[in-house]
């Protein structure tokens, strides 16, 4: 493995690398609220009033009612009857997982969903299979095949970060045993999809009443950490169960604070969402009128993979003359020659837009001559 390259990120939507300031079309912080003044505020003013560190589980003496107030606000927000605080969104899937261990017979996860979802599985204590990306109807075939009785837990990603594509949710649910569950780990979607930013599910118009759905707040809010969007039994069932959520110290309350202000800025600005989803779908159409396949997904994310290591040099050296920082990944789950991979966000100007869609248009329709 190859160590990533280190960036410094300057601005909202750039960065300086090897001493030059490039535009940046890559990372998760989908409204660039990272770097957005009235979060940095928010976390500088709790570390000097409440400091940096509870230093203890929450099951002990770490609590505190900055945790409370953002569950309460997440809940709301994302109309869920509960939400309990993980320190990562990965750790989310593991505090499910441990919960729900020996509840179910099989679980059924999406070929590529996250690995936190994999991981997750192991604790379930049954059999985990595997079913074709996005495929409903495979997904089908294995409920049944699993039997009378069978107590049914289904794993996906809800906005697959390879591509932008969504989980077929509704789908999912049609086929989904009244006894059984659905885990959808909506790291991508919540705060991006749906009217109102509230994930995956509102964007598949679908209820949660068999859903527990996990997000992380480090993407559209910008944030840190991690949470569970669920009933107020099951939120109770994983503080009590799960050793993710019992045995570790919270995220930093400053950060804490930092995800309130950014909540607070999403539901202040809807029409971010709206300008994110105009500057991605006006990429999109240039590109596929140039002649760039590209999947019909919702997300802003922006796939090309396929280039031969000629090409790819080819594209990184035209991405650099236009002071363009070259997104090229290498993730588990991807090509294994890794792919260039390009995220737009609701902060970029048209001329960034124009800049990136400039040079993809030109380059990327040879591949496939």
């Amino acid at each position: 493995m190859t160590e990533a390259k280190p960036l410094q990120q300057t601005g909202r939507t750039h960065i300086l690398y090897r001493g030059r300031k490039l535009a940046y079309f890559a990372g998760c912080d989908y409204f660039r609220l990272a770097r957005h003044p009235a979060v940095a505020q928010a976390a500088a003013r709790a570390c000097r009033t409440v400091g940096l560190n509870v230093s203890a589980s929450r099951r002990t003496t770490g609590n505190h009612v900055l945790y409370l107030s953002l569950e309460r606000q997440l809940a709301v927000f994302f109309g869920a009857p509960a939400a309990l605080l993980l320190p990562t969104g990965y750790m989310g899937d593991l505090a499910v997982g441990q919960a729900l261990a020996g509840q179910f017979t099989h679980a059924l996860m999406d070929a590529r969903s996250h690995g936190c979802l994999g991981t997750a599985a192991r604790f379930l204590d049954c059999p985990v299979l595997t079913f074709p990306h996005r495929n409903g109807g495979e997904l089908a075939r294995m409920t049944a095949e699993c039997g009378p009785g069978s107590r049914i837990l289904i794993l996906t990603d809800g906005m697959f970060s390879h591509d932008g594509s969504v989980a077929p949710l509704k789908d999912y649910l049609a086929v989904l045993p009244a006894n059984g569950m659905m885990l959808v780990d909506d790291a991508h979607g919540a705060g991006v999809l749906g009217q109102h930013g509230r994930g995956t599910l509102e964007f598949a118009g679908v209820d949660r009443r068999r859903i527990i759905q996990t997000i992380t707040l480090s993407k559209a809010l910008g944030a840190y950490g991690g949470a569970v969007l669920t009933s107020r039994a099951m939120r109770e069932r994983i503080m009590a169960a799960s050793n993710s959520f019992a045995g570790a110290t919270p995220f930093p309350l400053p950060l804490a604070a930092a995800a309130v202000a950014a909540l607070n800025l999403l539901k202040e600005h809807p029409g971010w969402r709206a300008q994110l989803m105009e500057n991605a779908g006006w990429v999109k159409a240039t590109l596929r009128d140039s002649g760039v396949p590209l999947p019909e997904a919702p997300g802003p994310i922006i796939p090309l993979p396929g280039a031969t290591p000629t090409q790819a040099r080819q594209l990184r050296r035209a991405l650099l003359a236009a002071d363009i920082y070259p997104s090229f990944i290498q993730y588990p789950g991807g090509p294994a020659s890794g792919y260039f991979r390009f995220v737009i966000s609701s902060a970029h100007t048209r001329r960034q837009l124009e800049a990136l869609a400039g040079v993809l248009r030109h380059h990327v329709p040879r591949w496939a001559k």
